[in-house]
């Protein structure tokens, strides 16, 4: 097992190595991207989004039977076995009110910015069978992420996606007065303008071992409203955390990922102060760490009975 892979959650279904031969047959076209690397290994080059895409096509094809996934140059392509962490981390969180993870329908789950992939969703209902709903405030997003789940009407029943008018609130206009969820779910926007987010993709493309050429600026997807907003990753989640106090009785979890670790005091003081309980979670992909930040107001006897 690669060391990159070893610290994925022990659920996860890519922890092992990939198996080439398995997703040529499910994507063809991947074949032209995977070459042997000097350490004998079969990879592909992972800052070519069309490897990548190519890659999570084939990924989601073989492991959760999703067909026809695709997604517009323009937005941004998650890797698929970190997005599938976060969702077993989740199911853990569940677990540690019911005594178990719960699985099917009575679990609605949230995700917050759901983009043209959809792929948080498509994870967790056919890791779990959950019933999902997708926000995102861009509409060309959303009609991509239709598109996909027009290409697979079993799993579409499970999924629902709801577009956020307005883009100064997260819950608002989303969650109705009878809406419960179990838990809502975020990837937030990390870098806090344009240029930031430019610098840190030069620094990502150096750490590839990539020329910091323009042309690997251009090969770095993703729609404004996925990479950067205003205030960046702290001030999206400090929002995040105050409207969530106006729907306290609605939602059992919320949960949002944390980039930057500096954040978190600013965050669990603000969570203090609105007398939540909160949990963080570490989470790792090799080099890459990231951490769950949960909070719920509801207490804990009454969490049992939720779902």
């Amino acid at each position: 097992m690669s060391t990159e892979k070893s610290s994925l959650h022990t659920r996860n279904l890519h922890r092992n190595p990939y198996d080439f031969d398995q997703l040529i047959s499910c994507v063809p076209e991947l074949n032209h991207y995977v070459f042997v690397n000097a350490y004998q290994t079969r990879t592909i080059n992972f800052s070519i989004p069309q490897a990548v895409k190519l890659l999570n096509k084939a990924l989601l094809q073989h492991f959760y039977n999703i067909k026809g996934w695709d997604i517009p140059d323009t937005n941004l392509c998650p890797p698929i076995p970190g997005r599938a962490d976060y969702v077993h981390y989740i199911a853990d969180l569940l677990a540690e009110d019911n005594g178990k993870i719960p699985e099917g329908t009575s679990v609605k789950g949230l995700d917050i910015g759901v983009g043209a992939n959809l792929v948080y969703p498509l994870i967790s209902h056919q890791s779990y069978g959950w019933q999902m709903l997708g926000t995102d405030i861009n509409e060309d997003s959303l009609k991509n992420a239709r598109h996909i789940l027009d290409q697979n009407p079993e799993v579409a029943s499970g999924i629902e996606l709801l577009h956020q008018p307005d883009s100064n609130h997260i819950f608002k206009d989303i969650i109705g007065s009878e809406d419960k969820f179990t838990f809502s779910m975020c990837n937030p926007p990390f870098h806090d303008s344009k240029e930031s987010m430019i610098k840190g993709n030069m620094r990502k493309n150096r750490n590839l071992n990539k020329s910091k050429s323009q042309k690997s600026l251009l090969n770095f997807g993703g729609q404004q409203s996925e990479l950067w907003c205003e205030g960046g990753e702290l001030r999206f989640i400090t929002n995040m955390i105050n409207e969530s106090v106006d729907y306290s009785s609605q939602v059992l979890w919320f949960t949002c990922l944390v980039s930057k670790k500096d954040n978190l005091p600013k965050l669990t003081s603000l969570l203090k102060k609105v007398k939540a309980e909160f949990k963080i979670v570490d989470m790792a992909q090799g080099q890459k760490v990231s951490r769950m930040l949960a909070w719920t107001f509801i207490p804990l006897q009454n969490r049992k009975n939720w779902i």
